[in-house]
Formats: structure tokens, sequence, C-alpha cells
């Protein structure tokens, strides 16, 4: 490689710890698209020798292809690995590299531009110590430079590099610089910055990028390679209290049980007082054990196997915590919240949240406001679409243990999962518990659902009726609530124009106000449940994930549902009421099956094809299938 001194193998264990040595700086580079970004970060590999001479072979002849003249290199292409990248001249997916210095390691993230491509941007400021914000000298500040340095703000990071490139362009124009600067300045004023570092560059002629330009005389700031290498990162994660998230009990024999895991605050050593939690009990580390050696302390950063002098119940997910200064642990919290998923999040809906290692199941109970990226306003709205942001209020299915994201970032971060593709479609950070999630306590009854259900002698059950309107569910759930009522069984029938009238009469026909429609119902059906008693339950309920999620809420096999299936056209000509013809007007909005989408079941326990049957037949089938299952007497 040109230019590079190989390490002198006769004393390559000294080279090695020189290298363990060297403190790490993650930063990322961010700003809109076309800014120079990935031209920016080639140049900094290019010049900092990490780029072997097949590689630079081969980066010349790719720069030709894609019309770079002579012997002129296009650093972007160090970067954009994808070929749409390449082919588009645009960033897509995050790409990192490392790079190192003789004082530091670096390794950067080169985040996209585009504005549909925020969560990609957000991925990458995640886990950065540093943003390097990009303004082409041309353009100024635009809205995607706000939209970026706002996330940046959010996620905790507080030194920002601003880099004006382009300079070239503009004639290395002193007016020009100092323009961008304070416009950036005075709308990044309240992010809570500690330090904006304003650097005038070109990266494709290298000017300031690695040593000061002599086009820039009126510079008298250090080049950006410079400042990487000597800024400092306050952190304090060596101060705070001692925190790991367990990720695996480490049980290789009999005679050793350990929790392993990264550290990510504070430090620990043999002697110490450590409390597990969500479950609150207490030991002391009796050894820190390594790959190689016991040590005398761990600090943030360094993955160990923690034993103790006591045998507690941890599990993977549970936190190691400092016994006198814990962690605090809830299932409830206000988290500030970015979206990144083309589906809309809907308060209601069930999703996967995953803090550390645990992960739970999460539904948004309230949506506070949506946030402008661009005004900071706060905005009245039900749901958050793609790399919108919100503040939201969430409630899981067990308690975590965490910090404030604003105290410690590997302790109050998120992700949130779509349970149906797995698909990660969340970023968010818990500000704080809400308060009623330590003041309420489920509360222990004598009387069981078996009893109740006992003294009625009959299964509980519940019966969904789901399907197009004009379908025929209330008709038919009628019916069977009538055979059943007859056979002396007790019922109750939930049919969805009756719950809209009481519980859901604040609710509309809205995606959003839907899913909480059918939540409510699910909660209700589950205490009918409860009570022992054969609730029917006669709603659209278009969505399969809140079908699903009712099916979860209780037990195996005291959910079935009943899909009553027609074609559109056929619930069409059913329509006495005249809603279709009113939606097909535009009338009304919102409405399943013409501008709101119905999802059939995939696997219903009982499909009955209402275009076929007559109500009083298909009464009949059901009554049927529930005795061959033995829910119901003869």
């Amino acid at each position: 490689m040109d230019g590079y001194a190989a390490p002198d193998f006769a004393n390559i264990e000294e080279y090695l710890d020189s290298q363990l040595k060297k403190s790490l700086l993650r930063f990322i580079t961010c700003g809109s698209v076309d800014d120079g970004k990935s031209t920016l970060i080639g140049r900094l590999l290019y010049e900092s020798k990490m780029i072997f001479d097949d590689q630079l072979a081969s980066l010349k002849n790719e720069s030709k292809k894609f019309g770079t003249q002579g012997e002129e290199i296009d650093f972007a292409l160090l970067v954009d690995g994808l070929a749409a990248e390449r082919e588009q001249g645009i960033t897509i997916d995050v790409a990192y590299r490392f790079f190192s210095t003789d004082r530091r390691k670096f390794i950067v993230a080169d985040t996209p531009g585009h504005e549909q491509y925020t969560r990609n941007m957000a991925t990458g400021a995640s886990t950065a110590d540093l943003a390097i914000v990009m303004i082409d000298a041309r353009k100024g500040v635009l809205t995607q430079t706000r939209r970026h340095s706002f996330i940046v703000s959010l996620l905790g990071i507080r030194n920002v590099v601003l880099c004006i490139n382009k300079m070239d362009l503009v004639g290395y124009d002193q007016d020009v610089f100092d323009e961008i600067e304070a416009d950036y300045r005075e709308f990044a004023a309240d992010f809570g910055f500690e330090h904006i570092q304003a650097i005038p560059v070109s990266a494709l002629a290298g000017d300031n990028v690695v040593v000061g330009s002599e086009n820039t005389p009126w510079y008298d700031g250090p080049p950006l390679m410079e400042y990487l290498d000597t800024v400092e990162i306050a952190s304090d994660a060596q101060e705070q209290p001692f925190r790991m998230p367990v990720q695996w009990v480490n049980r290789p024999n009999l005679d050793f049980r350990g929790f392993a895991g990264q550290v990510v605050s504070g430090t620990i050593k043999p002697g110490d007082g450590v409390r597990a939690l969500p479950s609150g009990k207490t030991s002391k580390v009796a050894r820190v054990v390594t790959m190689g050696a016991d040590l005398d302390e761990a600090v943030e950063g360094q993955s160990v196997t923690l034993t103790l002098e006591d045998e507690i119940d941890i599990s993977r997910g549970d936190v190691i915590c400092a016994d006198k200064s814990p962690a605090e642990v809830s299932d409830q919290f206000q988290t500030t919240m970015i979206w990144m998923s083309d589906s809309p999040m809907l308060p209601g809906r069930s999703y996967v949240m995953k803090v550390g290692a645990r992960e739970c199941q999460m539904q948004v109970t309230e949506q506070r406001h949506r946030i402008d990226v661009n005004t900071r306003a706060h905005e009245a709205a039900k749901t958050l679409g793609l790399n919108e942001i919100g503040v939201v209020n969430v409630a899981l299915d067990r308690e975590v243990a965490f910090d404030p994201y604003k105290a410690n970032r590997r302790m109050g971060g998120f992700i949130v999962i779509d349970r149906m593709t797995n698909e990660t479609v969340g970023l968010g950070l818990i500000n704080f518990a809400l308060r009623r999630a330590s003041n309420i306590h489920r509360q222990s009854l004598d009387v069981s659902k078996e009893l109740r259900a006992s003294m009625k002698g009959q299964k509980p059950v519940m019966l969904w009726f789901t399907g197009l309107s004009g379908a025929g569910k209330s008709t038919v759930a009628n019916l069977v609530e009538k055979r059943l009522a007859a056979m002396g069984k007790h019922t109750y029938t939930l049919d969805g124009d009756n719950v809209r009238h009481g519980l859901n009469n604040d609710l509309g026909f809205t995606d959003a106000d839907r899913v909480e429609n059918i939540r409510r119902v699910g909660e209700v059906s589950k205490l009918m449940l409860d009570a022992g008693l054969i609730v029917l339950v006669s709603f659209i309920s278009p969505f399969r994930a809140e079908r699903r999620i009712v099916r979860q809420m209780v037990e195996e096999g005291e959910f079935w549902e009943v899909f009553v299936d027609v074609p559109l056209d056929v619930a069409e000509s059913r329509d006495v009421k005249g809603l279709y013809k009113k939606a097909r007007a535009g009338e009304i909005k919102n409405f399943t099956g013409i501008d709101s989408p119905y999802e059939a079941p995939t696997d219903p326990e009982i499909h009955v094809d209402a275009d076929k049957l007559a109500p009083e037949e298909a009464a009949e089938l059901i009554i049927s299938r529930l005795e061959q299952a033995g829910l119901i007497g003869g």
C-alpha cells in the first residue's frame, strides 16, 4: 500500500498493545442529498492510507465507468457499495467504515440524505459520539439539514462538526461560509449541542480535509482530520452507576453458573454489591470472568461473565445493577418514537419492544403529539407515519429495568418490531415511567373463572364473528345465541353497532380508531369469559393483527374465529342501510371493502359460506361444530 508502513512483526505484541490503547470515536455523516457525505468519507479513507493498491486500482477503473476524467478518483465509490447507489449517485443504506490514525481509531457511518431513508440515518446516529453535518455551500441550510440535526440532538449527540462543503464551487467565499454558519447556529441554538465546529471544505479537492488549505487563508481553525483526532468527547459512562444487561446465562457445567453481558456503564469488581432487576434480588460479585483470566475490575464496554456469591434467579434480559443505585423498573412509559415503517403506527396494536436483551409485548396507549421536525411544533395526531417523530405513551406486558435515555443511552433506548413480519418499524427513547405504573397492581380474586363456569355448567368460549358489512354476522350471531339460550347456556352478544352507541361512541372509522375499537371489545370480551359466559362478538374487525391480539388475550381454545364470508358484490346487494352506496359516492370515508381494506381470515375455526347458506343453516353449522368440539352439550 502506497505510503503505508507495515508493523514490525518482531514487536507485534507491542504494536497490538498500542492499537488497543487508542481511543475509539464513532461518528456519523448526515445532511441532504448530494452534499458530499460519501465523497468526504472516501477522502478520509484515502488520506489515512486505508486503501490497498489493488483496491485503489479497482477504484480508478470504477471511477472511469462513472464519468471521472483522467486519474481522478470518485471517492464516493469507496462507500457506496450497493449497485443502486452507484447508478443513482446517492447513498441508500448506512455504510460503516473503519479507519485509524496514529492517535485514534474511528468507525464512521455514512447515512443517506433522502427523506425516505431518514430511518437509516436515525439508525446510524443511535451509536455515534459525534455528527458531521454536511451542507452544500451553494444551497445553504435545507429542510433535510434541519431534520437530521434535530434527530442528532434527539439521540443525544452533543458534538457537531458543520462541514460546509463544495467551497471550491463558490470561489472559497468567506461571506458564503459565514452566512451559512450563522444560519445553522441560529436554528440549532436550542438543540443542546455542547460544541459546533464549522469547517470550510472541498471533499473532492481535499481542502481542509486532512491539511489546511491555502484557498481559505481567512479560516484559522483545524482541518477536519486534526479536529477528529483531538476532539474530546465527554463520556460519563464510567462515572454512571453500574449496569449490565444479561445476554445469556453461562452454564458450561454443574460447577459454574455465571451471567454474561456487556458493561454499558460504570465499573464492577469482586465484592461489589449488585441487584438483579426486575426481581430486586441482591448479592455480591464473586468473580469477573473473561476468556483469558479473571479481572480485578471490568469497565464500560467490556464483555464479561459475572458469578455471584448467592444463587439467585437471573435470566436473559434481566439487568444486573449496582445495589445502592439501581435502575428503575416499570411497565408503562412516556417515550419519544421515530417511526421507520411504511405502515403507520397504530395505537392499540400489539408490537414487540426490544430494550437491551429483553423482548416484550408493547401497545401504544396514547399518542400525545407529533413533532414537526422543521419547526419543532407539537401537532395533534392519532398515528405516526414513515419518518415521523412523536411522543407516545406505551404499556408493556411485563416490567423492565431502564434508565431515562437522557441519563443512559444504552439503558433508555429501544426498537419496535412488527409481530407479523419481524421488521424493525420504530426506534424509541424512554423519557420516564408513568406514575400510574407504580401504583396499579393486579388484585388477586378467590372466585376463579373455572368456578364461575362450573356454576353455570358450561365452558366459557368467545365466538368472534368477522366479515364484511352486510355479510350477515349479526343475524347469524343472534340465531346462534337463541339456540344456546334454548339449551340453557349463559351467553351475551357484543354487536358492533350497539357497542359504538356506548362504550366506543368516541371512536370513528379510521384505521387507528378501528384498532382501538377492537382492543376495547377484546378486553370486555375477556372479562365476560372470566365470568364464565359464552360471549358472541359480531364486528367487522377488518385487520388480522387485531383479531390475533384478541386471540392471544385468552387461553388456548377459548377464541373461535367465525368467518361469515360473502363476495363484496353480494354484501353490497344486501345493503339495506345504504352504506355501500354512500361509500361509493364518497359520503362515507374509510368504509371497509371500498376505501379501507378487509383482511380475510386465513385459518378460521369456522368458515361460513353465507352466499350459499341461509342464516338458519349457518347457525346450525356453528352449533354443530361447537358440539363436536365438546364446548356445549348436545
